[in-house]
């Protein structure tokens, strides 16, 4: 429903299916996908998020999936979704994109927040050298308010005012376009995040506005 109700308030969406190690599931998210391009309802289709990272598919299964959907999808264009040095090491899924939907985090690389900015400009370019001319947009990059320290990242309130700011005036003053992630805590993100999984976003899980 969210393709529907956004597309009623005017607003622009990337929308992705999900893909897993699950063939059923996959050929439906596809499908699905389809479905609402068809309807106009997607201004940006996203085949797959963080497959290559996960080791869910081959990456013959997952152009596969991509060759299926922009072959029967007219006008929109076709993405994947990943982290930004997957696009580098995977040539043939950079080539299968219309363009390139990078996931940028140094906090999850160990970066110390006064370095942040700088290490994200840095995956980004990475990025734009895969995309070989296409464009390159920021899917997902944040900073958590709490929780353990990776490397000299350090989750605080301050530093994820100061990471989203910096994102922010970055992306205003070069023109990135980036999608922050995330709107709202997800507690259940703890299970395969650890306790920062919790703690991404800009309103907390009471859907009170962090800053």
């Amino acid at each position: 429903m969210i393709p529907k109700l956004a597309k009623e308030y005017g607003i622009k969406t990337l929308v992705g299916a999900w893909l897993g190690d699950h063939e059923k599931s996959n050929a439906d998210e596809i499908r699905s996908l389809i479905d609402l391009c068809d309807s106009g309802l997607v201004n940006i289709a996203a085949v797959g998020n963080e497959v290559m990272y996960r080791g869910d598919l081959s990456e013959a299964q997952l152009l596969n999936c991509i060759q299926e959907v922009k072959s029967s999808v007219k006008d929109i264009p076709v993405g994947y979704v990943d982290a930004y040095y997957e696009f580098n090491t995977r040539p043939k899924i950079s080539a299968a994109c219309d363009l390139i939907l990078a996931n940028c985090y140094p906090y999850w690389e160990g970066c110390h927040l006064d370095y942040s900015l700088l290490y994200m400009k840095q995956m980004y370019q990475a990025a734009l050298d895969a995309a070989d001319g296409k464009k390159v947009i920021i899917t997902e990059t944040g900073w958590p308010s709490q929780g353990s320290d990776l490397g000299d990242a350090h989750p605080s309130y301050d530093n994820a005012l100061k990471y989203f700011s910096n994102a922010q005036q970055w992306a205003e003053e070069d023109e990135i376009e980036i999608f922050y992630f995330s709107s709202f805590d997800e507690s259940w993100k703890v299970d395969s995040e650890g306790d920062v999984g919790a703690f991404w976003g800009l309103w907390d899980k009471e859907e009170k506005i962090k800053f």
